[in-house]
């Protein structure tokens, strides 16, 4: 018993443990993606083929706003540990903003922070163009 305790242990404060996924990494690819309204993440994460099921992931949502908008969105994204994607500034109405974080993603939790993402888009008069999710190539 007291050697799964000391693994316990080990994993719960990081000793031993992966490092946390870097979502700046240059090896990342694509391996799910939804950019269609009417189709369920569900519906994506079955068609992936490369997608690693209990492995993290980067999920990305894809967000058209106003650029006088894109500060409040980030803050309010922000509380869910959302951070925006590093992109250059365009003379659009509308400001291309990817906000991304990392976790293992599943349909339910996918659906519904699409779902969050949508909404939030819509109260700031933006809209939510679709989501992708990135893991390391297989291989490396």
């Amino acid at each position: 018993m007291e050697v799964s305790v000391k693994g316990l242990l080990r994993r719960l404060f990081g000793r031993g443990a992966p490092a946390p996924l870097d979502p700046d990494r240059s090896d990342l690819v694509v391996v799910a993606a939804s950019f269609e309204d009417a189709e369920a993440c569900s519906a994506a994460l079955a068609r992936a083929t490369t997608w690693v099921t209990d492995a993290p992931a980067v999920l990305r949502h894809h967000l058209r706003i106003p650029a006088a908008q894109v500060g409040r969105v980030c803050e309010i994204a922000a509380q869910d540990g959302y951070a925006p994607e590093p992109a250059e500034a365009t003379a659009d109405e509308l400001q291309t903003l990817v906000l991304r974080r990392v976790q293992v993603l599943d349909a339910l939790h996918c659906s519904q922070e699409r779902s969050r993402m949508a909404g939030l888009a819509q109260r700031h008069d933006g809209f939510a163009d679709g989501w992708d999710a990135l893991q390391p190539s297989p291989g490396e």
